[in-house]
């Protein structure tokens, strides 16, 4: 049986919820709630995909902090035996102070981030040969090139930066068989005004285009033709962290199943969506068997 790899850095969030707003400098307010999450990122997506039975290798970093701790102990609820690529002292992991008011979130994080080199690069590779699929993380372009030669698909996700852009990009772009921004991010990097002419630019790169419209579903394009794949009806949005982790991870498990692209991203809708409606990225997570019976509820958003 093969696998899903991924390498990437783990994330831990300390939530605060229940303020009315961001307080200002010299300020103190307190929350009504508070909780320490595992956050996003490639481990988030792993971890979904770990719960709807399919198997997964992630490479990741963990020292000896009480952050560092907590992150692998909550990995390994999953059943999941992660492998450290984590070679140094301090803490490994991005740790974000997260604020949750009624309009919107707000971060601040610290993150050292997993150092790129040729033992990274040799662990990941060795850690990943044989995955059908593999997310594109802390390793060099050259990584995934060599994992690709060996027949994996790979999937890559920008996130958001100030100076993202096709030609800071390119090389994993080029390399990669799926690209999944979302409108934010779309716009960003092509340097277009709508998710509709985003997609055409797009398209240059991959057959087969997503484009994330939050809640109005996601954009699609394939050969040439463009079409929204719906949210599900009935979301309560209650925290976005994570969703464009969870919306992968369901989107990986229509590809490892070997779903048509459009079914692929409904069942993307459906875990992203009911990852919002928890605190933190992996509070509300799909079981298999409730991912499969929306799908059955929901198919025709994909025919």
């Amino acid at each position: 049986m093969t696998f899903v790899a991924g390498a990437g850095t783990m994330n831990v969030d300390l939530l605060y919820s229940g303020l009315p707003r961001v307080p200002g400098e010299g300020e103190e307010l307190f929350s009504s709630g508070f909780a320490v999450r595992l956050g996003g990122g490639i481990p988030a997506t792993l971890l979904n995909l770990r719960g709807l039975n399919v198997p997964v290798a992630l490479q990741t970093a963990w020292g000896d902090d009480l952050f560092s701790r907590f992150a692998v102990e909550q990995v390994r609820t999953f059943g999941l035996t992660p492998v450290n690529l984590w070679q140094g002292g301090g803490i490994p992991l991005n740790v974000s102070t997260v604020i949750l008011t009624p309009g919107d979130r707000t971060f601040v994080s610290y993150g050292r981030g997993i150092p790129p080199g040729p033992d990274t690069d040799r662990i990941i590779f060795e850690q990943s040969r044989g995955a059908a699929f593999v997310q594109m993380g802390a390793g060099s372009p050259e990584v995934y090139r060599r994992l690709k030669g060996e027949g994996a698909q790979l999937l890559f996700d920008t996130g958001w930066s100030d100076d993202l852009s096709l030609e800071r990009c390119r090389e994993q772009l080029l390399l990669a068989d799926y690209y999944t921004p979302n409108q934010k991010e779309a716009l960003k990097i092509t340097q277009t005004d709508t998710p509709e002419a985003a997609a055409e630019v797009l398209s240059r790169y991959f057959p087969r285009v997503i484009v994330k419209l939050d809640r109005a579903g996601c954009l699609i394009q394939e050969n040439g033709v463009q079409r929204v794949i719906p949210s599900i009806p009935g979301i309560t949005c209650v925290d976005s962290t994570g969703a464009g982790d969870a919306f992968t991870a369901g989107l990986l498990y229509g590809l490892y199943h070997g779903c048509t692209f459009a079914e692929c991203v409904l069942l993307g809708n459906i875990t992203g969506g009911t990852c919002v409606t928890g605190e933190g990225c992996l509070t509300r997570r799909c079981t298999e068997e409730e991912l499969l019976r929306q799908f059955r509820e929901y198919h025709s958003f994909a025919e």
